[in-house]
Formats: structure tokens, C-alpha cells, sequence
């Protein structure tokens, strides 16, 4: 399963119901606003994983914290410390404030949703794409994190893969996720 899948299906919808309900918003509109604001959110993660120790840093954020307990319940991402940790995490991957303004002006352009709802939604929705990251992420016997394929399949770029056209990108794993990420920032 994809990222967007995993989120709108995460608890049978009900972390899509959750953020809907606290900016009222239906579902529809809630699915519109995530599918729109994840583009940026890969965006970011891609740029920062060609920078020097970049993609050390987003195998230690997978793996840190307890991330998927957004996914395992929730109704805490509405709570300060999910919007608290999306921040964070915008920090990391949009850099400024004015960016995410950005995003949200842009995504409200093309769903309807208003861009001062997207502007407190994106926090909420980054926690929650960093929970279905850290989800899939799997942990080799060294305690490594893999991002590939594991022996039973589903690494999280196979995540990520169905999502995301190609792209060009580095050889190897780096490249993969490059490719994947770029792919998901041109959707």
C-alpha cells in the first residue's frame, strides 16, 4: 500500500475523520487537502536526503519518537504535541513558515479548502505522514533501517513506489528514494 493509501485508510478512515472533524471538513474534502499537501512534504524529505548525512538523519526520525501511534490512534493528532511534532518536522522539510504558506495557498487553489485551515492542518498531516513512514520503515538484525524491501516485501520504498512516478535520481537505495520522492513532488 501506498503512502496516500496508508493515511486514508489508516483505522478505516478514521485519522482522515479525525482531522476532517476538527477543522469541519467532510471527507472528501480532508482526502483533497492530505493528497494535496503530501506533494510538499516528499518534496522536502527529497531535498533533504541529498544533503550530506541527510539520509542518516531520515532513518533516525523513522525510528525515533514513536511515530506511529498517529496512525495506531488517531484521535491524538489533534492533540498539541502531534501539531507540536509536525512542526518539527515542516521545520526539516519546508525550512520556513513562508513555505508552508505557500503550500497551503497552493493547495487551497486546487481543493477549496482555505488556506489559513490547510496552514493548521499541515502540522497534523506531516505527523501522520512521519507515522506511515515509521510504520513501514523495518529494522535489520544490526539495527539498521531498511528502506528497501524487506525479505518479506513492504520496505518503505515499495511504500512509496506505487504513489510515485519514476524520476531520476543516484544509483542504488539513495537513488530509488530519490527517484520515488521527486516523482511524488512533480504529481
Amino acid at each position: 500500500m501506498d503512502l496516500l493509501q496508508t493515511i486514508l485508510n489508516a483505522q478505516d478512515g478514521r485519522a482522515v475523520d479525525q482531522i476532517g472533524q476538527n477543522f469541519g471538513l467532510d471527507r472528501t474534502q480532508t482526502a483533497a487537502a492530505i493528497q494535496g499537501l503530501l506533494p510538499a512534504l516528499a518534496g522536502g524529505m527529497a531535498r533533504n536526503v541529498t544533503q550530506p548525512g541527510g539520509l542518516e538523519a531520515l532513518e533516525a526520525a523513522l525510528t525515533r519518537g514513536d511515530h506511529a501511534r498517529y496512525l495506531d490512534n488517531p484521535a491524538q493528532l489533534t492533540e498539541p504535541e502531534a501539531v507540536q511534532d509536525g512542526n518539527g518536522i515542516l521545520g526539516h522539510l519546508l525550512g520556513s513558515k513562508d513555505v508552508s504558506r505557500q503550500v497551503a495557498s497552493n493547495v487551497a487553489s486546487q481543493t477549496g479548502v482555505g488556506a489559513d485551515v490547510l496552514k493548521r492542518m499541515l502540522p497534523m498531516i506531516a505527523s501522520l505522514a512521519m507515522a506511515a513512514l515509521a510504520q513501514r520503515a523495518t529494522r535489520t538484525t544490526t539495527g539498521n533501517v531498511q528502506l528497501g524491501p524487506s525479505a518479506g516485501g513492504g520496505g518503505l520504498l515499495d511504500m512509496l513506489g506505487p504513489m510515485l512516478s519514476g524520476g531520476q535520481g543516484r544509483g542504488g537505495a539513495l537513488g530509488g528514494l530519490l527517484g520515488q520522492l521527486g516523482g511524488l513532488l512533480r504529481k
